[in-house]
């Protein structure tokens, strides 16, 4: 749907590729073009930075060498915080965690004993990261995280993405896990949110997979005829220099 109009928003037209989660379908085949090439020319799987090429392609973007705050792809003024997750059923997954970046309560706070008070460690790492997104935000709006849970050999894909929002620090208590990182855990509903690890400073996501999530895959190609490749690109036997 278009935005709608409102007595107080005159003005403020802030520029949208695409509506959220409503991916075109022109960049998925774009995307599942890139996908198959890589998988025809024997990459097994993709990286983070991999996918921010793929990405940026499909949509005519930029992907930043260096992310800005949270903004790893940019089209005009929009950003997109761009991730890859593996997962042997891309179609049946319903959640998915994502490593965020590093979130270091020694660096930003001062805190060095990150395990002797962990709710301040645990507002520290979410104080850390909102300010990540209020740097993104001050310069590209929209915002969006875009995910897309993989499988290379099948060539399944998920793809969804979400606004990326500010979290109040209040509504998480911390914990302890058995591997002694901090988990942040919703004070309402009781459910997992977040992890984060005290060895690399790592913050860990989680997401539930929303329901606009768009599901596709890519027919699997042929095998290249050895010879018939090499004639394509015209190789001959004086590309090889013996020393």
């Amino acid at each position: 749907m278009p935005r709608p109009r409102l007595r107080d928003n005159q003005g403020r037209e802030p520029f949208e590729l695409y509506p959220l989660g409503e991916v075109p379908a022109t960049v998925l085949i774009s995307i599942g073009k890139q996908m198959t090439y890589r998988y025809l020319v024997g990459q097994a799987d993709i990286s983070g930075g991999d996918w921010g090429n793929i990405f940026s392609t499909a949509i005519s973007g930029e992907h930043l060498g260096a992310p800005f705050g949270l903004a790893d792809v940019i089209y005009e003024n929009m950003a997109w915080s761009v991730k890859s997750v593996k997962h042997n059923n891309p179609h049946r997954a319903r959640v998915v965690r994502i490593i965020s970046g590093r979130c270091s309560p020694d660096y930003s706070y001062g805190i060095t004993n990150v395990r002797a008070d962990i709710h301040r460690t645990g507002a520290a790492v979410l104080g850390i990261y909102n300010e990540r997104v209020s740097l993104a935000k001050d310069k590209y709006e929209p915002l969006r995280i875009s995910v897309i849970v993989r499988n290379i050999n099948k060539l399944e894909f998920t793809l969804f993405e979400l606004e990326i929002v500010r979290y109040s620090i209040q509504d998480y208590e911390w914990r302890l896990n058995k591997k002694n990182n901090l988990e942040g855990i919703d004070k309402i509903s009781g459910t997992h949110k977040f992890t984060w690890q005290p060895h690399g400073a790592q913050l860990t996501i989680k997401y539930d997979i929303p329901a606009s999530a768009q599901r596709f895959s890519v027919k699997r190609p042929p095998v290249l005829d050895f010879n018939e490749t090499l004639s394509k690109i015209g190789f001959d036997d004086s590309w090889v220099t013996i020393l």
